[in-house]
């Protein structure tokens, strides 16, 4: 039996136009007619769904395919229309692809979040083996692994349609149609060689597409995304996600880092001698550690070796060491004090190159942890006005024994034990000449 002798008999039970017990009619085929369409009628009334701004996006592959001619071999390819549409404002994406596999898949998510500028909340998607590995009909929904992992890199949330229901993402369907008819349809007279000559057609149609007026309602898709809905969507994150595969796991050494094909990455200190899991995607390694990204790096060519990626953050405050330069030996001068400053700007213009000057400028600022930086200040003061350029060995003899103290503002000083005059330099007194004699 049918779907309409089904319904006849159950509105024939309803309205009651059987004699119980003969099965013999007694009413008239136009008043059975009547009764008949007010069932129907009844049965299916139907709910007008509200939707919500950034909370939807509906997303699905396109049936019809468009042919790719290679130049070079001749060869002719398909190329299928990746579909998405926010059901809100009905702003759409399409993109073109070589195939339907995962990857591509998940690329297209990426290009649309891209493009949109931002992420809703959910994703609503056809059953399709690349997104869903199962979904019982009384159970919990599995995704796949990856599209997992996509959802929780841009905060949103998977939830696949009903099995055999395309009316739970209706504004999909719709834009499957729409691009089918301007893309495989408006198009089958133009010829194309590349994925990218398909896309930028695509663009231009599909920006066109989003700025056209709405027929039965105020603005445009344009307008109404980035009026309203827009603001309602998750920003993207600072890095986009990328497809990739487990690389096994690594011990973290007690330098903070990993080693992985030759090369070394730093994880957070927190982590030495822990084993953390490896994720390696085209141009990042990511590092895992208990379900939670704790690191991110480019990763190096296959080519490349010994090299190493540190992050400072994920070095204790000890061992975050970086290499002394002018600039940061000049900062170190300017918080001590300006005759400080004076003297490691004369040492430094004693120099031919700044490299040179560093380790001297460094051994009389490192003076500072050991007498303070109000005594070297005080020091620099004293031999800055005896000494042209004064070094490590003059400031020493000065706070050893004490003299930063004796000397006040404005008096030429005579400092003992520098074996120094001001006007000519260094000269040996006449105490030295007479341990001379006497030996």
């Amino acid at each position: 039996m049918g779907a309409r002798g089904r319904h006849v008999e159950a509105a024939a039970r309803g309205v009651r136009g059987l004699v119980p017990g003969e099965g013999v009619p007694f009413m008239g085929y136009d008043r059975f007619c009547k009764l008949y369409a007010d069932y129907v009628l009844r049965l299916g009334v139907t709910s007008r769904v509200e939707r919500k701004a950034g909370r939807t996006v509906e997303v699905d592959w396109a049936g019809a395919t468009m042919p790719i001619h290679d130049t070079v071999t001749g060869e002719t390819s398909k190329a299928y229309l990746f579909v998405g549409c926010l059901p809100f404002s009905r702003y759409s994406f399409v993109r073109a692809t070589g195939d339907m596999r995962e990857s591509s898949w998940l690329d297209c998510h990426v290009c649309m979040f891209d493009y949109f500028g931002a992420v809703p909340v959910r994703i609503v998607c056809d059953n399709l083996k690349t997104g869903v590995v199962s979904h019982p009909r009384d159970g919990e929904i599995v995704p796949d692994d990856h599209y997992r992992n996509l959802a929780e890199h841009y905060s949103t949330a998977v939830l696949p349609g009903r099995v055999k229901r395309p009316k739970d993402k209706p504004s999909g369907e719709n834009l499957v149609l729409h691009a089918e008819r301007a893309v495989v349809g408006a198009m089958r007279d133009r010829e194309f060689h590349s994925l990218d000559e398909l896309n930028r057609a695509i663009r231009d149609w599909l920006d066109a597409y989003n700025a056209a007026p709405f027929q039965k309602r105020e603005g445009s898709r344009l307008a109404v995304f980035e009026s309203e809905e827009r603001p309602m969507m998750i920003p993207l994150p600072v890095v986009p996600y990328e497809t990739g595969d487990w690389a096994g796991t690594r011990k973290v050494a007690n330098d903070c880092h990993i080693v992985y094909r030759r090369n070394r990455y730093s994880v957070p200190h927190r982590l030495i001698g822990t084993r953390v899991e490896l994720r390696e995607t085209a141009r990042t390694l990511e590092i895992w550690h208990d379900g939670q990204r704790v690191a991110v790096h480019r990763l190096f060519d296959a080519v490349q070796s010994n090299r190493s990626s540190t992050r400072d953050v994920d070095l204790p405050k000890k061992a975050n060491w970086r290499e002394w330069d002018e600039p940061r030996v000049r900062a170190w001068a300017s918080g001590v004090g300006p005759n400080a400053v004076i003297v490691i700007s004369r040492i430094f213009e004693s120099y031919a190159r700044p490299d040179q000057a560093i380790d001297p400028a460094l051994a009389v600022l490192r003076l500072s942890r050991r007498y303070g930086r109000q005594r070297l200040e005080n020091a620099c003061d004293v031999a800055r006005r005896v000494v042209n350029t004064p070094r490590h060995r003059q400031l020493k003899t000065i706070l050893d024994t004490g003299q930063d103290h004796e000397v006040m503002e404005g008096e030429d000083p005579k400092v003992k034990g520098l074996d120094v005059e001001p006007p000519a330099g260094y000269v040996r007194g006449a105490d030295y000449n007479a341990r001379e004699t006497k030996r």
